[in-house]
C-alpha cells in the first residue's frame, strides 16, 4: 500500500494519478507549442541588425520599386549607381530588354542596349571595374546587378533585375542591390516601360 499526502491509496488510484499527471503534462506541452506557432518570432535582419544602407525609389510606368544598395559590400558599383541616381540620369529612361523568367534590363540613354554614361568632364564613357563577391549571388528574383559588354570592366550605367534565380551569372556580373519592395511591379515590367522618376532615400531601416 502506498501513501500520498498522508493518505493510503491503492494501486488503482496510483495508476489514475499517474495518467492524470501525464495528461496535464501533454496538455501543457501542446498549448506551449500552439502559442509558439501563433506568435512567430520576428525575422532578423542582415547579420542580426537592421540595415542602414541607401535605398533607391524607382517610379515606373507599372508602379514603384524600392532597391536597397549594397554600399558596404561593393562600394564602387553601388556608389556608381547612387551617383547616377543623384544626377537624375535615369529619369525618363526605358527598360530596353525583357527576357521572360530571366531579367528586365534598363538604364541605357540610347535605349537600344549600346549606350553608356558619358562623363561631362572627360567626354568619355565612364566605366567601372568588375566588383564581385561570393556572398552576393543571383539566387532569387529581385537581384539588381550591372549589365556589361564582353569586357568584364565595361559596366557603365545599364543594370538588370532578375526575374528568377540565375546562378550562372554569379561572379561574372556585379550584384549591387536587391528589390525590397515592389517585386510584383518588377514582374510586370516589359520592354518599352519607363523609369519616370528615380530618387534616393538616405537610409533604409526596413
Amino acid at each position: 500500500m502506498l501513501t500520498f499526502n498522508g493518505r493510503d491509496i491503492g494501486p488503482g488510484r496510483v495508476v489514475l494519478s499517474l495518467v492524470a499527471a501525464f495528461l496535464c503534462l501533454m496538455t501543457s506541452i501542446c498549448f506551449t507549442s500552439a502559442a509558439n506557432a501563433i506568435e512567430p518570432k520576428p525575422a532578423a535582419g542582415k547579420k542580426g541588425k537592421m540595415s542602414n544602407e541607401p535605398v533607391v525609389v524607382m517610379e515606373t510606368t507599372k508602379g514603384t520599386i524600392k532597391i536597397q544598395l549594397f554600399t558596404n559590400e561593393v562600394p564602387t558599383t553601388a556608389s556608381n549607381f547612387q551617383n547616377l541616381v543623384s544626377k537624375g540620369f535615369y529619369n525618363g529612361l526605358t527598360f530596353h530588354r525583357y527576357e521572360p523568367g530571366f531579367v528586365i534590363q534598363g538604364g541605357d540613354p540610347k535605349g537600344d542596349g549600346t549606350g553608356g554614361y558619358i562623363d561631362p568632364s572627360t567626354k568619355q564613357e565612364h566605366r567601372i571595374p568588375l566588383e564581385v563577391k561570393p556572398s552576393l549571388k543571383h539566387d532569387q528574383a529581385g537581384v539588381v546587378a550591372m549589365a556589361r559588354a564582353n569586357d568584364p570592366n565595361s559596366a557603365s550605367c545599364q543594370f538588370y533585375i532578375t526575374l528568377a534565380p540565375a546562378s550562372f551569372l554569379d561572379m561574372n556580373y556585379a550584384v549591387f542591390g536587391k528589390v525590397i519592395d515592389g517585386l510584383q511591379v518588377v514582374s510586370q515590367l516589359r520592354k518599352g516601360d519607363k523609369m519616370t522618376k528615380v530618387t534616393l532615400l538616405e537610409t533604409a531601416n526596413r
